[in-house]
């Protein structure tokens, strides 16, 4: 994908930017440079998005940003949260607490019984933002406690709630995509709270 110059970027500072990325532009390589293209320097990865999900993504512009950027991720003080939209009617909030297991071979991940070598606990709470009984579809935020491979689609979707245009996941649907995306991102920068959100057009 060539660098998108109509980026949408919500904040720029001399240690971090924080842009949103858009659905099919890769995360390491791609995003940076269409970034690098509207504001300059080098710019510093200290998370990512799969490719086919978009929304808020911050980079660091500086190793010293990078490293404390990594360091709040690791101690649970970088927040991220998320909206989805699910096939069914899940309950109107929940934590959901699972055992994960990525094949490789596959590039799938699965919901395991039991802890063993290369499974990782993952866990998550989500609440309803709007459900359509008609449509058997629900909007639903999603507040990261861990940061797993495909966490928040495996674990919707081994309870019967597959992202819609998941089909990887087991959705069923038209759409090219899963409705995923990064909608809000929060962290500390100078001992200020740093606030970001967005919605995609289909919430």
């Amino acid at each position: 994908m060539a660098p998108d110059l109509n980026l949408e970027i919500p904040a720029v500072t001399a240690d971090w930017a924080v842009c949103v990325k858009p659905v099919g532009m890769e995360c390491e390589r791609e995003l940076p440079a269409a970034l690098s293209a509207r504001i300059g320097g080098t710019l510093f990865p200290v998370h990512r998005l799969d490719l086919n999900v978009g929304g808020l993504v911050v980079f660091a512009r500086t190793r010293y940003a990078a490293a404390e950027l990594s360091r709040q991720i690791q101690a649970g003080r970088f927040r991220k949260e998320y909206t989805a939209m699910v096939h069914g009617l899940p309950p109107a909030s929940g934590r959901l607490e699972d055992l994960l297991w990525k094949d490789t071979r596959q590039k799938k991940v699965f919901v395991v019984s039991r802890m063993r070598m290369g499974v990782r606990p993952a866990a998550l709470t989500y609440e309803v933002l709007r459900a359509d009984a008609e449509a058997a579809c629900s909007v639903i935020r999603v507040r990261l406690e861990t940061g797993r491979t495909h966490q928040i689609r495996v674990q919707f979707a081994s309870r019967g709630y597959p992202l819609v245009g998941d089909h990887k996941y087991g959705a069923r649907d038209a759409e090219s995509a899963p409705r995923l995306f990064s909608s809000c991102l929060r962290f500390f920068w100078q001992g200020e709270e740093q606030c970001f959100s967005r919605m995609p057009d289909w919430a």
